[in-house]
């Protein structure tokens, strides 16, 4: 058997005209399950384009998708509506597409009709054999360009059977004019984390002369402008990605960003209408990084499933640490996988699986196998959640331990830990492979998942222990765990990340606190150990930059002026904490911190003294201004105690406080003052 019988989705044909700008004709990414509105095929193949959520042509999923069955020979037509070409004697058609082979050659094109589709002729094709992505720009010139009523298509012209399929993504269809820029990408991340980030974007040049140089320009929200001139050599139909040398500062919440391109060769777009983009982010208190999780449901009696197996194990191979991977065995068809579990037909469940081989590749797109550039395209994206865990085996009973620590809010998720077996021979079936891999042998506490939300900054720990004795576990010398947080109402998963193999699990610091003095003139942060396991030491991060590194203390007050002008700059900012072991680093705990001088009395602050500093016993605080009352706190930002003073200066006394560092925040009839204190 070639392959395996996908689902069909049901074409919605219609025809539609559409009213046309000069430069635009038609602009389609796709977006949803259906077919375009306008779109619809003719001759044959009725059946054999469908929209699907892939991203295999380069583009975001949706795309669409020739595939080969159900199997026909000859020329299919996948038309994109009716178009008024008046008085355009051309039109430039551009799209993405990704070609997989199975035997001998097929052969696309470009084809138009003025009679309704009962004549098409060609104005572009060309014949591949080669299986890889393509990018086409190709100028069509018909004898019905010019005409007020032409249909534009897509054709496959062969025998279906040479493909396994051919998919496609992000048509443009334009007229040129001689100067003519188009936004073709807004690359800045969805996801950003707090500080400053690059504003990246990708232009096209759709018209005829090449471009030199353009201005453009981004703003945040009803911010400031910020313009830019962009020197370069872009020529017919090139692209080229292009970053602004200013970046973004950005604090935690959601924001739009807007780009547009002004000028272009130091004069006006011939064409305005495609020289804007927006693009909504959300900033969380800092990004991880993102390892890609793969939910395979295969099994040992299906034969396409060997063709789907040898291409994972390939990619794989090909990205060691770049994934997380869990292959659940499915009881069909036939006898099915003799390593199936009633926990693997939950998760098929959720999924909604009703045919083997399926890959989920993070709770999202549904492909057999992943490719490289799918596989790519989430690894460049940022993720808000961190993981971290380890497993700990004794005789048949394995320990795991994993922490989560989020950057943003995250609600109506849950928690999944998979045991899995990295190579398994005892479930071999009747498809001709001898050995398995990355087969789940169990879930932790179940295939349900746990229930987590977790608030920005904060980390939840789970911990579980079973004996394994009773499942399919072929060596216990030979686990992984797979550990991964879910979004439960979109499915999609935020990260994941494979346990620490046969070793302990690296605890997060506790307690983490920071203090910013009303002056800036103090900054204090300060955390507990981990109640498990011994740091080397902490580094310590603030707005996601490296302040301190292997510091050995858990306290740390610095006035530096370097770090104190940075925090003037804006008046929250992220401190993150991160324990850092022999073998490697914990998840950070990171608490926001904000800084607001606007009431401070500069009179107060210059009258105010505090001696000696540092002291043992007691201190005096003394000034011009009556001092009404003194709070003490402690640098986890605990008040210690409060006196009442009603005169010009007080004795203290300490000598009951621990050693480390206080704030005594003074009040006067002027204004408040914070002061540090260092108790020896």
């Amino acid at each position: 058997m070639k392959k395996t019988l996908l689902l069909t989705i049901a074409l919605l044909l219609s025809t539609a005209m559409f009213a046309q700008s000069r430069a635009i004709i038609l602009s389609e990414s796709f977006n949803t399950s259906g077919m375009p509105s306008g779109w619809g095929v003719y001759g044959g193949g009725t059946n054999s384009w469908t929209v699907q959520n892939t991203n295999r042509a380069g583009g975001m999923p949706w795309e669409m998708e020739f595939f080969w069955e159900p199997q026909f020979e000859g020329t299919s037509y996948l038309s994109m509506g009716s178009f008024d070409l008046s008085n355009i004697p051309s039109f430039v058609i551009s799209f993405k597409h990704y070609y997989e082979n199975y035997s001998n050659e097929s052969t696309i094109g470009i084809a138009t009709s003025s009679d309704g589709g009962a004549t098409w002729n060609s104005g572009w094709s060309k014949t591949f054999s080669v299986t890889a992505q393509y990018v086409q720009n190709e100028l069509i010139t018909t004898s019905d360009v010019g005409k007020d009523n032409v249909m534009i298509a897509l054709y496959f012209e062969g025998n279906s059977y040479d493909i396994n399929y051919w998919s496609f993504d992000d048509f443009l269809i334009y007229s040129q004019e001689q100067n003519d820029i188009n936004v073709n990408t807004f690359d800045i991340s969805a996801n950003l984390g707090v500080g400053q980030s690059e504003v990246k974007f990708t232009a096209k040049n759709l018209g005829t002369n090449a471009i030199e140089s353009f201005e453009a320009s981004y703003q945040v929200e009803d911010g400031e402008t910020v313009t830019q001139t962009f020197e370069t050599n872009l020529a017919s139909y090139e692209s080229e990605q292009f970053t602004f040398d200013t970046k973004a500062t950005l604090f935690p919440g959601k924001y739009t960003i807007s780009l547009n391109i002004n000028k272009v060769n130091n004069g006006d777009d011939q064409d305005m209408s495609n020289n804007a983009a927006t693009k909504d982010v959300t900033v969380g208190y800092g990004i991880a990084e993102r390892i890609p999780m793969i939910e395979h449901f295969s099994s040992s009696t299906c034969y396409p499933c060997v063709f789907v197996n040898t291409a994972m194990e390939e990619l794989t191979a090909a990205n060691p640490g770049k994934y997380t991977y869990t292959k659940y065995p499915m009881n069909g068809p036939g006898t099915g996988d003799p390593y199936y579990t009633a926990e693997c037909g939950t998760r098929r469940t959720y999924y909604n699986v009703n045919s083997v081989p399926t890959i989920f590749l993070d709770g999202g797109t549904s492909e057999a196998p992943v490719t490289q550039l799918a596989l790519d395209r989430r690894l460049n994206e940022n993720s808000f959640v961190n993981i971290q865990g380890a497993f700990q085996v004794e005789g048949s009973t394995i320990t795991v331990a994993a922490d989560f620590m989020a950057y943003n809010d995250i609600y109506n998720a849950k928690a999944y830990v998979a045991v899995n077996e990295k190579t398994t021979t005892g479930n071999t079936g009747s498809n001709g492979e001898t050995e398995f891999h990355h087969i789940m042998i169990k879930m932790l506490s179940s295939a349900q998942g746990q229930a987590m939300s977790i608030n920005a900054g904060e980390i939840q720990h789970v911990e579980y222990t079973l004996d394994l004795s009773g499942t399919h576990v072929e060596d216990m010398n030979d686990l992984e765990v797979a550990i991964w947080l879910q979004n439960q109402s979109t499915k999609e998963i935020y990260n994941s990340k494979f346990a620490m193999e046969y070793t302990e699990h690296l605890y997060a610091v506790e307690d983490l606190s920071a203090v910013i003095g009303d002056n800036a003139v103090d900054f204090c942060i300060a955390w507990h150990k981990p109640e498990k396991g011994n740091p080397t030491g902490y580094n310590i991060y603030l707005d996601g930059e490296l302040l301190f590194e292997n510091f050995d203390e858990t306290n740390i007050s610095t006035d530096e002026g370097e770090i104190l002008n940075y925090l003037k700059d804006g008046n929250k900012h992220i401190v993150e904490v991160v324990a850092v072991y022999e073998n490697g680093t914990s998840v950070g705990s990171a608490v926001l911190v904000v800084f607001d001088g606007t009431n401070v009395s500069e009179m107060a602050e210059s009258n105010i003294s505090i001696y000696p500093n540092p002291a043992k016993d007691f201190v005096k605080i003394s000034g011009d201004d009556r001092i009404n009352s003194v709070k003490v706190y402690n640098c986890l930002g605990m008040m210690v105690e409060e006196i009442e003073v009603n005169a010009n200066e007080a004795e203290i006394n300490i000598s009951e406080y621990n050693t480390g560092i206080y704030f005594f925040n003074v009040m006067t009839e002027n204004g408040n003052v914070i002061k540090k204190v260092v108790k020896k």
